[in-house]
């Protein structure tokens, strides 16, 4: 690898950007896509699918043989509130691979005795999520109920682009947050994409079942192929 690319790459990585090295087999030769290049390159399908699933392979084309070498950043989930949804969401998501951030700055809630080995922020969210830098590869899931916690990392959450946003309470309390939030400035568009009530649709009564079903919704919303894609697949 040469030392430009190797340079452009490491800038890849520190700034927490997915990217992919294309090596060419035959030749030798390197090249480092970007995902808002990846519309535009020969391999567009190949290069989407590895930036999704977060896997390295060979590619066969014909005659020619490349191998593509993924960089994703380590998925994170940054959950507001030391709840007892979080004390299973929080194990559970990082053996699922997630890098688990839990703010609260209610320190009676926010203790290592509550979520032993756990990285907690006993901060407001508008000073934690200022040091840690949201990106398209957090999710975000607000389980408090106190819009005073909430609405600042849902509006981060929705400025940053995270690939996933929920947000814990009934469909009533979501129409009370949108209309906050919308004085706060938050598009339109930006807020339809809150899944809200929180987690998937399986019935979940208790707070381990509550958590299965974020998880499992913040893995589809990581994972899955978009809709349109499905279609033409």
């Amino acid at each position: 690898m040469d030392l430009a690319l190797l340079e452009a790459l490491n800038a890849e990585r520190a700034a927490r950007r997915a990217c992919v090295v294309v090596t060419e087999i035959d030749s030798g030769r390197q090249r480092l896509v970007k995902p808002d290049d990846v519309a535009t390159d020969p391999l567009a399908t190949q290069l989407s699918d590895a930036l999704r699933t977060g896997k390295s392979g060979m590619v066969v084309l014909g005659n020619e043989k490349v191998f593509l070498t993924v960089q994703v950043p380590l998925p994170r989930l940054v959950i507001t509130g030391a709840v007892h949804i979080s004390q299973f969401l929080a194990p559970m998501a990082t053996m699922a691979g997630f890098d688990v951030i839990i703010i609260d700055p209610r320190t009676a809630f926010a203790t290592p005795e509550r979520f032993p080995g756990a990285d907690i922020r006993a901060h407001w969210p508008d000073i934690v999520l200022t040091e840690l830098g949201l990106d398209p590869f957090t999710a975000v899931a607000a389980l408090t109920h106190d819009p005073k916690i909430d609405d600042p990392a849902l509006a981060e959450a929705l400025l940053h682009g995270c690939f996933y946003v929920g947000a814990l309470g009934s469909r009533k309390t979501h129409a009370a947050r949108l209309d906050r939030l919308t004085e706060r400035g938050v598009s339109r568009e930006a807020l339809a994409t809150i899944h809200a009530p929180i987690g998937l649709d399986i019935g979940s009564v208790s707070p381990a079942e509550i958590a299965v079903a974020v998880l499992a919704q913040i893995v589809g919303a990581l994972r899955r192929k978009p809709a349109a894609k499905e279609q033409a697949a």
